[in-house]
């Protein structure tokens, strides 16, 4: 196989401090939607254009958002009903996060240093301890969810000072995509096997059989536990499950018990999104040692994540002088960051954004349940809690059989292709034909998630369902032929173009 190291660019030829040579902000504001594919597929990645330009919306460019619309640069409006994944419970660049960050900047105030406290950092924390129960107290800010994940593994085992040497995670967990949460990730989307960390386990979601079994594979030999923490997601976002009370509670008790550290991972789902402030705060007493969070902690302006773990955990594993940076980053409580989390928690708390989602979820849950009824064919079930819910659709149609024929391979042998077809399709045609923005989970049954701002008011729940309904009216079949001929068809030769018409 050739080095395409071994290829020689003409562009290193030029002089690379030449300020001709690059792009300004200004610049890209003006850059059209041509040039940034081309510079995708020369700079970024070329699978990444043509994967999102199967929707349509990677054809488009943005202009401006607020709330829960995005304007395109064309003039069209587009209902976001993504929440930015997670991201956006507060919506498109809300206000008072913007004036925060302007005040933050007006003010020409340090953003971070390692050699000064900072407090910002001191008032979050306060702030988290406070909305939080027990004593989950003390607080950890980096940048990611995968990271908060990670540092919370880090933190269970150290605070077992490397004595056991077992972490337990479901069977469709999602915690990342680094090398050590990516290997407590059991979704088919981090399908390549890297390595990760050493003793992994899992147990059946909401399985608490399967979860006694996995603890009694991981007995010590003195009769104890070499697990020493169990990473669990109480509401599973990319697959749009829930853990049952009484799973929750006998986990809860079983670690207890066993000295194990229980890691939630409310990445997602944290901030009201499915009806609480975090969503294993409906069930009364029920506390983790360890608590992740991420998303929209930031208010969708700021990139960190957090963990919020139990004193005696934290004190025992690093509060000494010794260890008392051995989990840190230099971007460790960014200034303009945590500056802005302090104020998108005081929005959340403030508009009662738990109550907003309950709200939501009303609507969204009753239309879904509506719309499954009135298309049985297409839709299978629905579920979700709040402002997170799932549309689970058939994939047993002829035309699919026809369609994995035009497709990639590689593409074809993934055993959700035939789900992804069909949820693909009804995403292209909600974003092509009525401006609605929507996703795919990314976990075995592949729903089509409906997961809107949670500023989102019943008018934009109504287009959305709406929207759904005429999309759905229309059939398995048309929908995948307008999939084949106006998407997948660019993406085989064209022979293969002519025969996805004519079928």
């Amino acid at each position: 196989m050739t080095d395409p190291r071994s290829h020689q660019d003409h562009r290193e030829q030029r002089p690379r401090q030449d300020r001709r040579f690059l792009f300004t902000a200004d610049d890209c504001e003006r850059m059209p939607a041509r040039q940034v594919h081309d510079l995708y597929r020369q700079y970024v990645s070329r699978a990444q254009v043509s994967l999102l330009g199967s929707f349509g919306f990677g054809q488009d460019l943005v202009d401006h958002a607020e709330g829960c619309w995005i304007t395109l640069r064309d003039g069209r409006r587009i209902l976001d009903f993504t929440g930015g994944i997670g991201v956006l419970n507060h919506g498109h660049n809300h206000p008072r996060l913007l004036a925060t960050r302007r005040r933050f900047a007006e003010r020409r105030a340090m953003e971070v240093h390692k050699n000064f406290l900072s407090p910002y950092v001191a008032a979050l924390s306060h702030n988290l301890a406070r909305l939080l129960p027990g004593d989950l107290n003390i607080s950890y800010f980096p940048n990611s969810g995968a990271e908060a994940v990670e540092g919370a593994v880090k933190l269970a085992y150290k605070y077992h000072r490397g004595h056991r040497g077992t972490v337990l995670h479901s069977d469709i967990s999602f915690h990342g995509k680094l090398l050590g949460a990516g290997s407590l990730t059991a979704s088919p989307e981090v399908g390549f096997p890297y390595p990760g960390l050493p003793g992994t386990d899992h147990f059946a979601y909401d399985d608490l059989e399967s979860f006694a079994l996995a603890l009694e594979r991981h007995r010590a030999g003195d009769g104890g536990s070499d697990v020493y923490a169990v990473v669990l997601e109480p509401f599973s976002a990319s697959s749009v499950r829930e853990c049952s009370a009484e799973f929750l509670y006998e986990v809860r008790r079983l670690c207890t018990e066993r000295d194990i550290v229980l890691i939630f991972d409310e990445v997602y789902t944290g901030w009201g999104r499915t009806g609480t402030l975090f969503h294993f705060m409906r069930h009364t007493g029920l506390i983790p040692d360890i608590l992740t969070t991420s998303k929209s902690f930031g208010g969708g302006k700021a990139s960190i994540s957090g963990y919020v773990t139990r004193e005696p955990v934290f004190r025992a594993a690093y509060d000494n002088h010794a260890d008392a940076t051995l989990h840190s980053t230099t971007y460790y409580g960014f200034g303009e960051e945590t500056a802005t989390a302090i104020e998108a928690i005081a929005i959340a708390i403030e508009d009662d954004y738990p109550a907003r989602a309950v709200r939501i979820g009303e609507r969204l849950g009753g239309g879904l349940a509506d719309l499954a009824a009135r298309h049985p064919s297409l839709v299978s079930g629905t579920f979700g809690r709040g402002a997170l819910h799932g549309l689970f659709l058939h994939d047993r149609y002829p035309a699919l059989d026809r369609l994995l024929r035009l497709v990639p391979s590689s593409f074809a042998r993934d055993p959700r292709a035939r789900r992804k077809l069909v949820t693909a399709a009804v995403i292209a045609s909600l974003y092509r034909d009525y401006g609605v923005l929507a996703y795919y989970g990314s976990n075995h049954r592949l729903p089509l998630i409906a997961s809107p701002p949670l500023v989102a008011g019943d008018t934009e729940v109504e287009v959305f369902l709406q929207a759904l309904d005429s999309v759905l009216e229309q059939g398995a079949g048309r929908l995948l032929a307008r999939f084949a001929k106006d998407v997948l068809a660019q993406h085989v030769p064209a022979r293969g173009k002519e025969e996805a018409v004519a079928r």
